[in-house]
């Protein structure tokens, strides 16, 4: 893939640009004696400047990891000047390709002028650090750059007017035990007392030598092998594989700094399976570049134990891409590579698999609750919805979806049951839980299929019309505990919230309560709230009138035209045992009236139709739910208060609740 330096990336970085983030090539890499620092000529392609590698970012080039030819991108720098001469100080960098032949041609950067080296002055002298008067260029000049002079007493030019001496390089200083200077008559020297001697520029070896260009290597393409003949001892490889799951960019933080993540699996023609990671500068490469179902020719990627805690494939190893790495799109001509590999478990086995173990599940979809906003425990807020599954074994489980996937295949489900639909769902990389019994949800590398053309999907099908619709079946997502209830559904009445004490510990109490509507208050049932996104979450907090006609946000400190409604409902339920307030906020308070909060706020206050809203909040009071509640105590003013939040309201299923209660007298009878 070629690669494209930065235009004028040197000019701009002396020029004081510590923004620019260019890409560089290094021309040429030296060790500077025992300091253990590393010095580097960078290239934009037409200038080259001189560069020093921080002592942070010297494993770097000690691993090979940045080398003469790399191309890299200088994502951290400074710029200083050492005697009179502009330094690049390379803070951080990443490799974007590891070898390349030497892009362009480029000289060495001149700020102003020529440099010294081509136009000394013939007539100035600097006192040397041996207290020799030398003839060089005006101004101090780096020891680095410049050829150092040494000389005896009797090189003295005032003793011999007819001799010049002639310089060592400073490598040959270096190198060469007791230097001494050398210098030859010249015959040709005009011999007059005003003879001037002159200063013969550095060795410079010919162009054929100066580089010392790579060596020549096999480049004859990798021999493509299976996956599972993969070993971290393999020198040049290759793999054909389909792209069978691409997770989303992931942001992460430890001790060596932040970065962003992504990985994918492969699958190939023989059943072999590896999850693929690349990161920083090798995601921006490939994130775009890899689609699921399609088959690529991937080679040059350093091999790693997988990681069985977050790797569910059956490959001992997964691969890490690097800069050197190679990523071609190929044509399935055969089609001898599947789509995908299942290993379908039946949902009574995974009554015995062990938590956050993954596996593969296809079943019926019998139920889809709505999507619901979740606060994770980071701050951020992401999309959960829960489904019911059921299969020819005889038992039901719940499957959680989280984030994007539901409002793709989730939001598709729900549209299918609501027109009489019953979907086939088949769950690749599905990871059990056991919070509340045993359960299913999905990560970053799961699949939904829905309606897949498989045997066992066929299968489970014709089960299904055969009679396995009506057939009973006990969910394994319900854990139960003395009384007939499971973990999370303890049962409670309206009395008992108050008599036994409920919230006022320090964390709140979740219970459960089947009861009536009683009465609903329609002045102040919603709010307008603010529509725009911190990051991935919903600001939501209340706006205001502007005065252009809009809405203001305090928060936020922004005006937009149109807000948000969101629910805000104080509500009464009573059962047989006494009545309490609830609060019921967006998807709760949808549920109870059966509409948005923005569609009540318009007939309400917009003049659409009173009549209609008073009829929709009329057909929701004496409605029994099933209450879900969270309550705890708070702190209004000066007074502690017992607020009883809305978590959840289902409707009634009255088959399901007879049932309950039937279960609860056989125990209460033995």
């Amino acid at each position: 893939m070629p690669v494209q330096l930065t235009p004028n990336a040197v000019s701009a970085i002396i020029g004081g640009d510590l923004n620019l983030k260019p890409l560089m090539q290094v021309t040429d890499i030296k060790l500077i004696g025992s300091q253990e620092r590393y010095r580097l000529m960078v290239s934009d392609g037409v200038w080259s400047q001189h560069a020093m590698v921080g002592t942070q970012l010297n494993q770097l080039v000690k691993t090979g990891q940045v080398r003469k030819g790399s191309v890299v991108q200088l994502t951290e720098y400074i710029c200083s000047e050492v005697q009179n001469r502009k330094i690049i100080v390379v803070l951080n960098m990443e490799t974007i390709v590891l070898d390349s032949e030497i892009i362009g041609n480029p000289k060495q950067y001149v700020e102003s002028g020529p440099t010294a080296e081509t136009a000394l002055p013939k007539n100035n002298f600097q006192q040397s650090a041996y207290g020799n008067n030398h003839m060089i260029g005006q101004g101090p000049v780096p020891k680095w750059q410049n050829p150092r002079p040494s000389f005896h007493p009797e090189n003295f030019v005032s003793s011999m007017p007819n001799a010049r001496p002639t310089f060592q390089s400073e490598s040959s200083f270096y190198n060469t035990p007791n230097p001494r200077p050398t210098f030859r008559p010249e015959s040709s020297a005009p011999s007059v007392p005003n003879f001037r001697a002159t200063v013969q520029p550095s060795y410079q070896p010919p162009p054929q030598y100066k580089n010392r260009g790579p060596v020549f290597k096999n480049e004859a393409p990798a021999r493509i092998i299976p996956i599972n003949a993969l070993n971290p001892y393999q020198g040049r490889w290759a793999i054909k594989a389909r792209v069978t799951a691409k997770g989303d960019q992931r942001r992460y933080n430890n001790a060596r700094g932040d970065g962003k993540v992504f990985s994918f699996d492969l699958l190939d023609s023989e059943g072999g399976e590896i999850r693929v990671t690349c990161f920083n500068a090798v995601l921006d490469r490939f994130y775009d570049i890899i689609e699921v179902g399609k088959v690529y020719l991937i080679s040059k990627g350093s091999l790693k134990p997988a990681q069985k805690n977050f790797n569910h494939l059956k490959s001992d190893w997964e691969i890490t891409l690097d800069a050197s790495s190679t990523v071609e799109l190929c044509p399935d001509e055969d089609g001898s590579i599947p789509d995908q590999l299942f290993d379908f478990k039946p949902i009574s086995a995974i009554e015995n698999a062990e938590s956050n173990s993954i596996l593969d599940v296809i079943g019926i979809v019998t139920s889809v609750n709505p999507s619901t906003t979740i606060l994770r425990k980071n701050g951020m807020e992401t999309q959960r919805r829960i489904l019911h599954l059921k299969d020819c074994s005889g038992r039901s489980v719940e499957i959680t979806l989280w984030g994007e996937v539901c409002n793709r295949e989730g939001q598709k489900l729900e549209e299918m049951l609501a027109s009489g639909v019953s979907p086939v769902l088949a769950v690749k990389a599905g990871k059990v839980n056991d919070f509340s019994g045993k359960s299913i949800g999905t990560i970053h590398s799961t699949q939904l299929y829905i309606n897949p053309d498989l045997p066992e999907a066929r299968q489970v099908r014709d089960w299904f019309d055969r009679g396995g619709k009506d057939a009973a079946s006990m969910s394994i997502s319900k854990e139960f505990m003395p009384g007939g209830v499971t973990k999370n559904d303890i049962r409670k009445t309206v009395s008992q919230i108050k008599n036994e004490g409920l919230g006022r510990s320090d964390k709140p109490d979740w219970v459960t309560v089947r009861a009536t509507i009683s009465f609903i208050k329609t002045d102040s049932f919603c709010y307008t709230a603010c529509p725009l996104m911190i990051g991935d979450r919903q600001c939501s907090k209340k706006v205001s009138r502007s005065g252009v006609g809009g809405w203001q946000c305090d928060r936020c400190n922004q005006e937009f035209e149109e807000c948000d409604y969101r629910y805000l409902l104080q509500a009464q339920i009573q059962d047989h045992t006494g009545l309490t307030w609830v609060t019921a906020f967006q998807e709760s308070g949808a549920e109870i009236l059966g509409c948005t909060a923005k569609e009540l706020y318009f007939l309400k206050y917009e003049g659409q139709d009173e009549e209609k809203f008073a009829d929709i909040v009329r057909s929701s009071i004496f409605n029994q739910f099933i209450f879900k509640l969270k309550i705890k105590e708070e702190l209004y003013g000066d007074e502690q208060r017992v607020k009883i939040t809305v978590v959840k309201a289902d409707t009634v299923n009255y088959s399901a609740e007879s049932r309950y209660m039937l279960d609860v007298i056989s125990k209460l009878s033995r």
